[in-house]
């Protein structure tokens, strides 16, 4: 079943309006478009139809304007002989093609009219159909677009996905466990106390002086051992 019911229905259609009330606009439009390419070739079909009948029509008006003058050659010759009568009956033959001719002018007209309005129809008509054809690339891209975002949602509340974050949170969890547990052996090792820092030194000072009085004592003993070397021995 068509979408119209003529080509004045193609014209002066609304595709939005048409699209707009329609359940399946993907369908539809494909329809449309359908339809509107098959009435293009009929309207060009008819067009050719009617550019075959003015040739046509022309070559019988060039064949009825050669008889004419025919006819009249004729008539002038009958006078030139006497013969009225001839004369008249040659005239009247001319008048008979004259009329057949003013006819045929007249559907050759009729045909040129035709013409120039299919010309106009097929103008429109391509234009609505590029129209149409925009409209389908402007759904299937609308489509393509909501087939995407749909997935995209999807996959965003797959319980999969779920899981996986829940599985991340879990190991997150556990790392600021680990974390916490080092700060925590950390705390108090550089906040120490006053005393602690005074202690420190008082220690720091026991070592030094401990190890100056080292030194000093190995060199008192290297310059004895060094003195007693220079003795000479006794018996």
């Amino acid at each position: 079943m068509g979408i119209f019911s003529r080509l004045a229905d193609i014209i002066n259609s609304n595709l939005n309006a048409i699209l707009d009330r329609a359940e399946e606009p993907e369908k539809i439009i494909r329809l449309v478009i359908q339809e509107m390419e098959d009435t293009l070739v009929e309207v060009r079909s008819t067009a050719a139809k009617t550019i075959a009948e003015k040739k046509e029509i022309s070559r019988r008006l060039a064949r009825l304007s050669e008889a004419q003058q025919g006819w009249e050659q004729k008539a002038e010759l009958a006078l030139s002989k006497g013969r009225d009568d001839l004369a008249k009956g040659a005239l009247l033959e001319k008048a008979k093609l004259a009329e057949a001719a003013q006819a045929l002018q007249e559907e050759f007209g009729d045909l040129e009219e035709l013409l120039q309005q299919g010309e106009t129809d097929i103008v429109k008509l391509e234009s609505k159909l590029r129209e149409a054809k925009a409209k389908q690339q402007a759904l299937a891209a609308r489509h393509e677009t909501a087939g995407s975002r749909l997935k995209v949602r999807r996959t965003l509340y797959d319980g999969r996905v779920e899981e996986a974050f829940s599985r991340f949170e879990q190991v997150e969890k556990k790392l600021d466990e680990a974390e916490g547990a080092v700060e925590a052996y950390d705390l108090g090792r550089d906040g120490r106390s006053l005393a602690d820092e005074i202690s420190d030194l008082a220690a720091e000072s026991a070592i030094e002086e401990e190890l100056a009085a080292m030194k000093a004592r190995i060199g008192k003993d290297g310059a004895k051992k060094a003195g007693d070397g220079g003795k000479p021995e006794s018996n």
